[in-house]
């Protein structure tokens, strides 16, 4: 039996298709698992030890042109799936299910191509937008996306039992062995703290200047600070830093779109804890164990928080919480008030919580299977 399982979207959402890879393995042993993904992410699951094939397609470069992504289509039609399962409802990766040749198509899809899927089921972790009149009702999921997922294999694909390891992600000794090198060189045997302060969207990044002060306290209590993320988020780096008393100490390194995913991975290791806004290396975090605090501002909580029992979210006290709006709406004083009223005090409460409780290198902490539900913490 050949099963391909497609998921095209960001960094987090591919993490969270991590923990249905580990349930089709354990239910159909000696099936060919392939992961059909953003080949930008390939770091993400190419060592990942469920899989038999790992399929990328050049989202943004040679396969983003319809001649490319119909040759595409044709050479997963010549591998023959019998079963293919979409776990992302967008069009294009509904395109590919519909049009796969598969045997069985089933997931989630847009409806025009749903027409051609075996069976189509909703996606409870997404928000939906409800119209009343002339105004439109924001309803955010109800269950966390890897929940979803599984309601797939359930309900679509026959499996009967659920094997819930958390996010994964695999790396090699070499990249591990490089990751600590970098660590090493840089700090030592200091604790080092790892900061992500970009998000996808502006109403998931918590204020520059509120990070800069986290940083300085950390900092003044001996603590090593890494600056992480990606090339796009070299700018609001370099203003955050700015904004810092102890911008120059020996303390401070920032390595933003300096390393690869797999080498984010290993760095995150070495590291005693993650502070970051809602985004892909926040669930890169949680699939290497290290204890995170996160503020959700615009974010619905439900479907996507840290899948990780020992991580901390704290929540807006807002009562437009959460808008699912990638830019705030609100002008002035009350412009991003979900971020701008989540205090540095609440937050480093809970960052000196949980280096009080864990205070190691994430690769020493051992990992609890089964306990998933993060605490989620209400500014009042």
């Amino acid at each position: 039996m050949k099963i391909l399982v497609i998921n095209l979207m960001h960094l987090g959402d591919l993490m969270l298709v991590t923990p249905a890879l580990t349930t089709l393995r354990k239910n159909f042993p000696t099936a060919h698992l392939a992961l059909l993904a953003d080949k930008k992410l390939g770091d993400l699951v190419q060592l990942n030890k469920n899989l038999d094939d790992c399929i990328l397609i050049d989202k943004k470069g040679i396969d983003d042109h319809l001649p490319s992504f119909v040759k595409f289509i044709f050479k997963i039609r010549a591998e023959k799936f019998d079963l293919v399962i979409n776990l992302h409802r967008n069009e294009r990766a509904s395109a590919l299910a519909a049009f796969s040749g598969a045997k069985k198509i089933v997931g989630y899809s847009k409806p025009g191509f749903a027409l051609l899927f075996d069976k189509v089921l909703p996606n409870p972790s997404i928000a939906r937008h409800i119209k009343h009149g002339f105004k439109i009702e924001y309803v955010p999921g109800s269950q966390h996306q890897v929940r979803s997922h599984f309601d797939v294999l359930q309900q679509a694909c026959g499996v009967e039992k659920i094997f819930d390891n958390g996010l994964e992600m695999w790396i090699s000794d070499e990249t591990a062995r490089a990751a600590e090198k970098i660590f090493r060189d840089n700090f030592g045997d200091k604790k080092v703290i790892a900061f992500n302060i970009g998000a996808s969207w502006l109403t998931k990044r918590w204020l520059d200047s509120y990070f800069a002060e986290c940083a300085d306290i950390l900092i003044e209590r001996g603590y090593g600070i890494a600056f992480l993320g990606g090339t796009m988020d070299r700018e609001i780096v370099s203003g955050c830093v700015q904004q810092m008393r102890h911008k120059d100490s020996d303390r401070l390194k920032i390595f933003t779109g300096e390393f690869s995913l797999a080498v984010l991975a290993g760095f995150l290791d070495n590291c005693v804890l993650f502070l970051t806004t809602d985004s892909g290396p926040m669930h890169v975090g949680v699939a290497r164990n290290i204890p995170i605090v996160t503020m959700f501002g615009a974010s619905p909580v439900p479907g996507f928080f840290p899948y990780d029992a020992k991580d901390i979210l704290i929540r807006s006290p807002e009562p437009c919480h959460p808008c699912g709006q990638h830019t705030c709406p609100r002008a002035g004083d009350d412009n991003l008030a979900c971020m701008k009223k989540i205090p540095v005090a609440v937050v480093m409460k809970y960052v000196f919580e949980l280096l009080e409780t864990y205070g190691q290198p994430a690769k020493k902490i051992p990992r609890v299977h089964g306990a998933y539900q993060c605490r989620v913490v209400d500014v009042t």
